[in-house]
């Protein structure tokens, strides 16, 4: 492991592995490198990728800050960790990673960014807007307030965890952990901005784009991936066949590999 510092100061912790074409992957909501999907997915690139793992700021071993600005450092997280890797990189993001993944091709750059590939951005149709809208409300009270445990079982509600599996949570050893991370669901709140695809965004990005999704998930999760692939310049969608959100590193490579290779 090594550690950056960004624009702003805040320590970010990142290990690179593998070699070929450098990819930088970017987690989604609550995840970062000892929890959740990259560490597998990075496993499966690492012998035709120089693979990139960093824990977004609130996270992991890295830094948290004031959240004023949460999207811009962010993007100048990402900035400092693509200059360590050489100066210009690709980027995978995972669900609302995907969303922090674009907005950063589109703030840094060609010179920075070389592609972008997403999967499950959870971008909504405009009939589950006002969901969207109802959760940023919530969240923001709840964050306001420092009630961080309703912040995180707001989220999980969200993304469809069931009662019984959030009391399963609240019960757990690694309940206190999870709460901690409540202060970055703001952070991902953020990125994905009212939570419609970023149209404007896409259009002015120069570099090649690709959205996934999997063959295995429901439709609303694969409007996002097929949103970014349409309004893109130069975007394509692919399905992941067999696969779910929770999606298997060696189901993705052979797509992130025939992309980033490219």
């Amino acid at each position: 492991m090594a550690v950056i510092r960004s624009a702003d100061g805040t320590s970010i912790a990142y290990e690179i592995e593998g070699d070929g074409p450098v990819v930088v992957l970017v987690d989604g909501a609550m995840c970062f490198r000892e929890s959740g999907p990259q560490r597998p997915i990075a496993a499966a690139l690492r012998d035709r990728l120089r693979v990139v793992l960093y824990d977004r700021r609130g996270r992991g071993e890295s830094g948290s800050s004031d959240p004023s600005a949460p999207l811009q450092h962010e993007i100048e997280d990402l900035d400092a960790v693509i200059e360590a890797a050489g100066g210009r990189a690709a980027l995978f993001g995972m669900s609302s990673g995907g969303a922090l993944a674009l907005a950063a091709a589109a703030a840094l750059g060609a010179d920075r960014v070389s592609r972008v590939a997403v999967y499950e951005p959870p971008y909504l149709p405009d009939a589950m807007l006002g969901s969207a809208e109802a959760y940023t409300r919530d969240l923001s009270a709840a964050l306001a307030g420092g009630d961080h445990e309703a912040a995180i079982e707001l989220f999980l509600r969200r993304v469809g965890v069931p009662e019984a599996g959030i009391d399963g949570m609240q019960r757990s050893p690694g309940w206190a952990g999870t709460v901690a991370l409540a202060p970055t669901l703001a952070y991902d709140d953020a990125a994905m901005g009212d939570s419609r695809v970023p149209e404007d965004l896409l259009a002015a990005l120069a570099v090649p784009v690709l959205g996934l999704a999997g063959g295995a998930s429901p439709e609303f999760l694969r409007f996002g991936a097929e949103g970014v692939a349409a309004g893109a310049q130069d975007g394509t969608f692919e399905l992941v066949e067999g696969q779910t959100h929770d999606i298997d590193g060696a189901a993705l490579a052979p797509h992130l590999v025939r992309f980033i290779a490219a």
